[in-house]
């Protein structure tokens, strides 16, 4: 036995421990081994804390938390709700489409030759889908407003990561000719222009949504439950007739190019209702692309550009002159020698005449002859008048763009402010506050609110001038139309018509320029009238460019159509017209 063995023997024979050893004695103090002990117990009683407060006062934190990992709430689009005109011809509709979005990390994993397809589906380069794609973001919509077939074809090459969501397109079966009277929705479905915007919170609806659970690829694996139904906008019936829309777009077009005009516009009301029948301008464009839309086209003219109304404006100055007792349509004015010196300024007519009646001012369209009758009459009470009719103020038919014009204070008016007003001069009108004002000749003196919506009864109306007053404009106004008017062309065979024409130069820069515009207000058949019917052409530059000659027969031509498309009865034996081109209006 060696002698290592014997000295471990005697070591344990006399009691001594092992680890007694000077090599293996033990120096930590004994309080260190207790405290790390303690430390041990301290961080496991930390963690049953902690477990225990996350499962029992947390819960519904940690539940939310871990449900936004992989619920989504999906919205649910509503339908757009229908436009169509008053006899139910639709105008604007909601047809259903996808949008494509893609997550593009999965998505850039997949086949180049399937990356080059999916390009190719989108109508977009290759390179210009990979520029998309490479985004930090988790989703990206590749396309929105994809037609069906395309979306399928999309789906069939079943590329990781490149999903579809349902969505609705509007589709304007009318195109350029109801343009700007329904105006468009943007890719968001949210209107525009037009009725579109003007409507947007009924016909938009509220959009329903659902909760869903979803894969790491965005892909539904479990419905959970609906939130919220959608409800889809409501229908809306326009006033608008798209057989006489159609009619006045026509005809003002054909004018438009024929005088090679810079734009024109025309509206049709309806004397009985008031409501809108036709508005239409051009330049117009196609709502369901509008990819080279530009702003000339997107004006709507007839409500959001003014102009200086011209001689349309003295029917309005005759008739208070008559209504005030200061003149009779037979009272006599000396109009020569054909111009007026009012101060330092000179006023002219286009055609030197004599004596004439009121008649005969507003058959000849005297600029002097109204410009005298104005002046006997105190400015505040053509001012009342002007105001009354609407000119000045914003219309208030609830379509975006509408403008009030201008009308300055009579308190601030010259005398030869005064006599320019009065025939239509020194002030600016649109199109549709002058063929509403035209209401207190066809209605018998009284006035009533232009609507868009389609109504059935007619509303009460507002007193302007006195039956007797109207009726005797209306007859001055239809020798307007008569051999020796200015506005022979407006005849219509089979019915009496009866307008104004007007022409004025155009303001560029505040100071008056070279160009004009002509224009046509008048309504039928005289009898009892139906329609107004207001023209508009700015700037024609070929063919003439007063308004008996370039607005007129566009009157004429809408007027006739209407009138037998509504089956209104003829009021006139005369079933051919002979033009006459001799008189023209004084600007």
């Amino acid at each position: 036995m060696s002698r290592a063995g014997n000295m471990s023997r005697t070591a344990a024979s006399r009691g001594v421990s092992f680890s007694s050893n000077p090599v293996l004695e033990v120096k930590l103090p004994i309080w260190r081994s207790r405290l790390v002990l303690f430390l041990l117990f301290g961080a496991f009683f930390a963690l049953i804390a902690r477990a225990l407060w996350l499962q029992g006062m947390t819960t519904d934190f940690l539940q939310k938390q871990g449900a936004n990992r992989y619920a989504r709430t999906l919205e649910l689009p509503a339908t757009r709700g229908k436009i169509t005109d008053r006899n139910g011809q639709v105008l604007a509709s909601s047809v259903p489409v996808k949008a494509i979005w893609a997550i593009p990390d999965d998505v850039l994993e997949a086949p180049k030759e399937k990356i080059r397809q999916l390009a190719a589906l989108l109508d977009v380069s290759e390179a210009e889908l990979r520029k998309k794609l490479d985004s930090d973001r988790q989703f990206v919509y590749l396309k929105r407003q994809v037609e069906p077939q395309i979306s399928d074809k999309i789906q069939a090459l079943a590329i990781p990561g490149v999903e579809t969501r349902k969505e609705y397109k509007r589709f304007y079966p009318e195109g350029e000719v109801m343009a700007h009277v329904v105006g468009f929705t943007n890719v968001e479905d949210v209107g525009q222009e037009g009725i579109e915007l003007a409507s947007e919170k009924n016909l938009a609806g509220k959009t329903g949504s659902r909760r869903v659970i979803k894969d790491r690829l965005g892909r539904i694996v479990e419905d959970i439950r609906a939130v919220r139904e959608p409800h889809d906008g409501k229908e809306l019936t326009l006033s608008l007739d798209s057989k006489i829309q159609y009619i006045a777009y026509t005809h003002l077009k054909d004018a438009v190019e024929k005088h090679k005009a810079k734009a024109g516009g025309a509206v049709v009301l309806d004397v009985h209702t008031g409501e809108v029948l036709a508005l239409v301008n051009l330049p117009s464009y196609n709502p369901n692309d509008r990819s080279v839309l530009t702003g000339a086209q997107l004006r709507n003219r007839v409500i959001t550009d003014t102009f200086e109304p011209g001689s349309t404006m003295k029917p309005f100055t005759v008739a208070l002159a008559i209504e005030t007792g200061r003149v009779t349509p037979d009272t006599v004015f000396q109009t020569a020698p054909g111009y007026m010196t009012i101060g330092p300024a000179v006023i002219h007519d286009a055609h030197k005449e004599s004596v004439l009646t009121v008649a005969q001012i507003i058959q000849k369209s005297s600029n002097i002859g109204v410009a005298k009758m104005a002046l006997q009459m105190p400015p505040k009470e053509m001012w009342e008048l002007f105001t009354t009719l609407g000119f000045g103020q914003q219309p208030k038919i609830g379509f975006p763009g509408a403008v009030a014009g201008r009308l300055r204070n009579y308190k601030n008016w010259r005398p030869i402010e005064q006599a320019t007003m009065s025939y239509g001069h020194g002030l600016s009108v649109s199109l549709l506050q002058m063929a509403r004002a035209y209401m207190i000749f066809a209605r018998n003196g009284d006035m009533i609110p232009i609507t868009f919506q389609k109504t059935s009864e007619a509303p009460a109306g507002q007193r302007v001038i006195s039956d007797k007053t109207a009726q005797q404009l209306r007859a001055m106004m239809e020798s307007v139309t008569q051999p020796g008017g200015t506005a022979t062309q407006a005849r219509v065979p089979g019915y009496r018509v009866a307008g104004k024409t007007g022409t004025a130069h155009k303001i560029e820069g505040g100071r008056y320029v070279n160009k004009y515009v002509g224009d046509f207000i008048g309504f039928a058949p005289v009898s009892n009238p139906r329609v107004i019917v207001a023209v508009m052409i700015d700037e024609p530059s070929t063919g003439g460019h007063f308004g008996g000659i370039v607005a007129a027969p566009v009157f004429a031509a809408i007027t006739a159509n209407v009138l037998r498309s509504m089956n209104v009865p003829p009021d006139s034996s005369v079933t051919s017209i002979i033009p006459d081109n001799s008189v023209q209006e004084s600007m």
